[in-house]
């Protein structure tokens, strides 16, 4: 499904968004992830295993996307589903902008959609996991600033300096 969006900010040209993947979106977000700057390789070798594991089952497939292109390019995307021992509670496992389109509102409009697909899927909670690292201030920032609330810490969980930082959201 590919539709404009409504919101198109510091000149941003249109927004159009699709929640299937193609196998030349492998490409593009390795080009995403990598111009971040803030990913282990290990951490884009899982970002590629989740995209290949929707490539290979289609629809059977555990993760769910949605890609924000612009013109015809992915510019972000998200992968989320279904955490398989709750009740309606689905995982946010990567969102992801371009370092050259971020800050113009599109990480915010994938978000939105990644929240309204789970509350379509009677999803009541979204669970996000992150880092504790500098790098990461922008991201538990983001979260914040769209009604996240920090959950849980785990002290040194990633490594001896780096805690995971646990945020959640009600789509109630």
């Amino acid at each position: 499904m590919v539709s404009p969006s409504s919101k198109h900010t510091n000149n941003l040209p249109p927004v159009t968004f699709r929640n299937e993947a193609l196998p030349e979106d492998r490409k593009s977000l390795q080009q995403i992830l990598l111009s971040t700057g803030i990913f282990h390789p290990y951490e884009l070798d899982v970002a590629m295993e989740l995209l290949d594991d929707r490539l290979q089952k289609g629809a059977k497939s555990d993760y769910l996307f949605v890609f924000a292109d612009v013109v015809g390019t992915p510019a972000g995307y998200a992968c989320y589903g279904p955490i398989t021992v709750t009740d309606r509670r689905f995982d946010l496992y990567w969102i992801a902008v371009g370092k050259e389109m971020q800050g113009r509102g599109i990480g915010g409009m994938l978000l939105g959609r990644v929240e309204k697909h789970i509350a379509e899927l009677g999803g009541t909670y979204v669970v996000v996991e992150t880092s504790s690292r500098d790098v990461y201030k922008a991201t538990r920032e983001f979260y914040r600033k769209h009604c996240y609330l920090e959950a849980a810490r785990i002290p040194q969980y990633y490594s001896d300096t780096d805690d995971k930082v646990v945020f959640m959201k009600a789509l109630l």
